[in-house]
């Protein structure tokens, strides 16, 4: 028999009946700490990134994929942008939770309240990787979050700036969302702003000055200085100046935050601390463009007064007066600069000038080719891993001290 219309139509509730609760939001986008901070940094160093921010006091500090994780809170968050030279970026963990498919994904990021964090009138911008995962077009997915985002914080004001930066990560079906407490990029410190024509990061040079053995008590020279990337990282080290004391923070930005010890913590990283007697910092250059650009960086971050640079060839680079010390070289690889043919004899004089003027000294040769570190006849050590950099893979090849 057939059924009739209202056999088909849905029951109601029992009078009484209890009513399903909505489903509880996601973690609060500004969690209570302690919460997960990520430190991107660059992959192959993320020890060494580790070994640094433990040594900035956080013990629990621990080398993963790309970085290094701990857990803390916002004057953490501050800190650690304010005193980590090797790190890329300082990302707040927000929210975590599987996706299967873009409508629930969609759902999820709107339980979020991102006005909590972000405030009302932010100019915002969505970052997605997908891997591994259901979910699998970024575009797709950044649109739904942008939206869901957009819908809850209003339209920006017209005086918002620059965007805050939120990044999702969805691998193997779970979703990361996290907040870029940096802003810029960390390697822009604020005062350099003239460079060469293959700069490194400064958060890489502090990895290899670290992974060299620097630890701020002893003389640096570079004999290709360019714009004077390495001396100046040394120098502020030694100082004990916090490289990100003369920049901005996205992370002021967000509500809830409390100027006035910021500043407190800012002020404390400009003041520095007092140099070992006599020691100084040096490079220098054939170029005398890059002499004077360096000079200048160093001045900016006020590091002039125990840096000194100088217009030479390699050949001709002398030895400071002083104790033996670190040498620290970003050479040109050939596939970065010029000819590659060409840079064997500036290699074999680089090391002949290292062997016979710098008894004594360590040295650390940064390159993308083996065969231009062996040209200088110096005694290497293992080199480290291959590190991306500029599309290229470099490695750092170390001495101890020679002969």
């Amino acid at each position: 028999m057939a059924r009739t219309s209202s056999s088909r139509r849905r029951r109601k509730k029992p009078a009484g009946a209890p009513v399903t609760a909505p489903p509880p939001p996601a973690q609060p986008i500004r969690p209570e700490p302690p919460f997960e901070i990520f430190l991107s940094g660059t992959p192959g160093l993320e020890d060494v990134l580790a070994e640094e921010v433990q040594g900035l006091g956080f013990d629990q500090a621990a080398p993963v994929p790309g970085g290094v994780v701990l857990q803390g809170g916002w004057p953490e968050v501050w800190r650690l942008n304010l005193w980590c030279r090797g790190a890329t970026r300082v990302l707040v963990r927000l929210a975590e939770f599987r996706v299967m498919h873009i409508a629930q994904l969609d759902k999820r990021v709107r339980r979020i309240d991102w006005a909590a964090v972000l405030g009302r009138g932010q100019a915002i911008s969505v970052e997605t990787t997908c891997r591994k995962s259901r979910v699998y077009h970024a575009g797709a997915a950044t649109q739904r979050i942008e939206a869901a985002i957009r819908e809850a914080i209003g339209e920006a004001a017209p005086s918002a700036g620059e965007p805050l930066q939120i990044r999702a990560r969805i691998e193997d079906d779970l979703c990361t969302l996290s907040i870029d407490s940096s802003g810029a990029p960390l390697h822009r410190r604020g005062s350099k702003l003239a460079v060469g024509k293959a700069p490194m990061r400064e958060t890489l040079a502090a990895m290899f000055l670290r992974q060299c053995g620097f630890a701020g008590d002893e003389p640096v020279l570079d004999m290709m200085c360019g714009s004077g990337t390495f001396v100046i990282e040394a120098a502020e080290r030694a100082m004990g100046l916090a490289p990100g004391r003369a920049r901005a923070f996205d992370f002021a930005r967000l509500p809830g935050f409390d100027a006035a010890a910021w500043e407190e913590m800012r002020v404390a990283g400009e003041t520095g601390a007092a140099l070992a007697e006599g020691l100084r910092f040096h490079g220098s250059d054939r170029d005398p463009g890059a002499v004077k650009m360096a000079g200048e960086n160093a001045a900016r971050a006020g590091v002039g007064a125990v840096c000194d640079f100088v217009n030479c060839a390699v050949s001709d680079a002398g030895r400071p007066d002083g104790p033996p010390g670190l040498v620290m070289i970003n050479p040109p690889y050939g596939t970065r600069i010029g000819n590659k043919k060409l840079l064997f004899a500036l290699h074999g004089a680089l090391g002949d000038t290292l062997k016979a003027r710098f008894s004594g000294w360590r040295v650390g040769l940064v390159t993308s080719d083996t065969a231009l570190a062996r040209a200088t006849g110096l005694p290497w050590l293992p080199p480290g891993p291959p590190i991306p950099h500029g599309g290229l893979k470099i490695r750092l090849f170390r001495t101890d001290p020679l002969p």
